[in-house]
């Protein structure tokens, strides 16, 4: 499962698709996700993002891309892959890159990020994803031992206003420091053109999620603009 760092390099300036489904929606399915994955491998992903482990290991026998992977456990603070025992749990189910809480929040097994960064090293072969929310949290991260580093939290962890699209001036802020890990886009990049204002304010490389694989939210985006 090791990710080497040429395979990273083939990400530089490409497009990521985070193929994920709400619990309670038809799509909520591994093998769904796994097939959602797959179209969007076709359609030019360079690799996808995929929540849970039955999916990350649905989508592993799907793809021959980069799976980053995730285990969200609740739905406030700290909740996206939020301890080492979950991070080994992604990693294990076949994950090339583990995506974890980024921020300089308390997690809730009480370990550092640093420690939980070094978990993962220690006793896997994936990489770690920090999503962070702030330049505060990319440079703790950095510090951390991240291997690469997503403005995922911008907006959503308190420190920074959600804005409508990505958070373009938190990219250009954190790209400008030179930090040397992969910047990655992610959150609310929703149309081609936000995608590649992404790219030209710094990112090594652009996370798409709802606009490509979330039907019912596409459908309602189309349905507000005609009432």
């Amino acid at each position: 499962m090791l990710l080497s760092p040429d395979a990273l390099e083939t990400l530089r300036g490409r497009l990521v698709v985070s193929c994920q489904a709400y619990p309670g929606e038809p799509m909520r399915d591994p093998r769904t996700t796994a097939q959602v994955a797959a179209s969007a491998v076709i359609g030019g992903a360079a690799a996808v993002r995929v929540q849970g482990l039955a999916d990350v290991q649905h989508t592993r026998a799907a793809v021959e891309v980069p799976v980053i992977g995730l285990w969200k456990d609740g739905h406030s603070g700290v909740f996206i892959t939020p301890t080492l025992r979950h991070a080994l749990a992604v990693a294990n189910a076949g994950s090339h890159v583990v995506a974890i809480d980024g921020t300089r929040r308390e997690r809730p097994d009480g370990l550092s990020l640093a420690q939980t960064v070094a978990g993962i090293h220690a006793d896997s072969h994936a990489l770690a994803m920090a999503d962070c929310g702030s330049f505060q949290d990319a440079a703790a991260a950095v510090e951390a031992g991240a291997d690469l580093i997503g403005t995922t939290l911008s907006g959503y962890s308190g420190e920074r206003p959600k804005t409508p699209g990505p958070d373009l001036e938190l990219l250009a802020e954190i790209a400008a420091a030179g930090f040397g890990v992969p910047l990655i886009a992610e959150g609310r990049i929703h149309t081609p053109a936000q995608a590649r204002q992404a790219l030209d304010a710094g990112a090594f490389a652009v996370v798409v999620g709802t606009a490509i694989t979330h039907p019912a939210t596409i459908t309602g985006w189309f349905s507000d603009a005609l009432k």
